[in-house]
């Protein structure tokens, strides 16, 4: 029964994340499918914050509904047909209309492992609500930034940064022990990890955002450097805007460093951990790289990782893995590029 379970969070991964399947793929099979179920459950939730043309109070109801389910608050799944009809990609259609079944797969799990689940979700869900709730009047011509720095790293951490811990938690329940100074690091250089890469998301979706009416660099920041939100949908603005920018790759790189130490805390023999912690963190510093030489207001030009590239880092990635100091170099090059 636990193998078909498995199976199945494998293949929902597989129609909606290509790129957390890989690192999927990559993980121990003993901490797989709660790592696996974990990010389904917070994929459903992002579904239904974002699916378009629902009314932000429904998306809102149903987004409490479902989290009050996974913390077993209440035994019914809410039914998410009315915005699985809204959805353009059929893969996250069907992943909302097939909901109830991931939440059910959690029963599987020891009851500290749900438990970690259950948390982890929490968190993430309350970011994704006040996400919602901060940009309800949002709209091409009304955009609202952030008010204040503490926003954008709270936001962060809600969303990604607590993953981090989660993934450490789980980790070290199921994989290897560590000492409480090595355990300490782990869990605060994880929640960077976490954060860094959502960073990343954030500072590459600027022009996607913006068209929407959510801006993420904070008002009270931008206004230092003599600039609106509006400001950010003319192309021209790049050149004023490009100080600030660059010290929020700079913010995101620093970051992403903390998660090359996470990685070098994780015990040699963790071959499989270390793999999957890696080839987020090459993507993360490719991206960065590719967006310190672009001009991200440019809407017409999203910078994506190709699919050919996203092969190249992981064959880089499996040969490199089984030396720390290849391993340590493959990061170092990635930073530099």
């Amino acid at each position: 029964m636990q193998k078909l379970i498995h199976q199945a969070i494998d293949s929902l991964l597989k129609e909606t994340s290509r790129s957390f399947y890989l690192t999927l793929k990559a993980l121990p099979p003993r901490i797989r499918p709660q790592i696996g179920l974990a990010y389904l459950l917070a994929r459903i939730a992002d579904t239904i914050a974002d699916a378009k043309g629902g009314p932000t109070d429904q998306r809102l109801r149903m987004l409490g509904q479902f989290n009050n389910r996974i913390q077993g608050h209440t035994g019914a799944t809410p039914n998410l047909a009315t915005l699985a009809r809204l959805q353009h990609d059929p893969a996250e259609a069907h992943l909302l209309e097939n909901a109830s079944a991931p939440v059910s797969y959690l029963e599987q799990f020891t009851e500290a492992d749900q438990q970690r689940i259950r948390q982890v979700l929490e968190t993430i869900t309350s970011g994704q609500m006040l996400d919602l709730q901060r940009f309800a009047y949002a709209s091409s011509d009304s955009i609202i930034p952030l008010t204040r720095e503490e926003e954008l790293d709270d936001y962060t951490y809600r969303v990604a940064g607590c993953v981090g811990k989660f993934w450490t938690h789980i980790s070290l329940s199921h994989l290897f022990e560590v000492d409480a100074g090595t355990e300490a690091r782990l869990l605060e250089t994880g929640v960077r990890f976490g954060k860094g890469l959502q960073l990343v998301n954030i500072l590459r979706d600027l022009p996607a955002d913006l068209s929407i009416g959510r801006c993420y660099i904070p008002g009270s920041v931008l206004a230092e450097h003599n600039l609106t939100p509006s400001d950010l949908l003319e192309l021209e603005t790049m050149t004023k805007f490009r100080p600030l920018y660059d010290s929020y790759l700079d913010k995101a790189t620093a970051h992403l460093e903390a998660a090359v130490e996470y990685i070098s805390l994780l015990p040699y023999r963790q071959f499989r951990l270390r793999t999957a912690a890696m080839l987020p963190v090459l993507i993360g510093k490719r991206t960065l790289a590719m967006l310190r030489s672009r001009n991200v207001l440019d809407a017409t030009n999203r910078i994506k990782i190709s699919r050919l590239q996203v092969k190249q880092l992981t064959r880089q990635t499996i040969l490199a893995i089984p030396s720390r100091r290849r391993s340590q170099r493959l990061l170092e090059v990635h930073h530099h590029e």
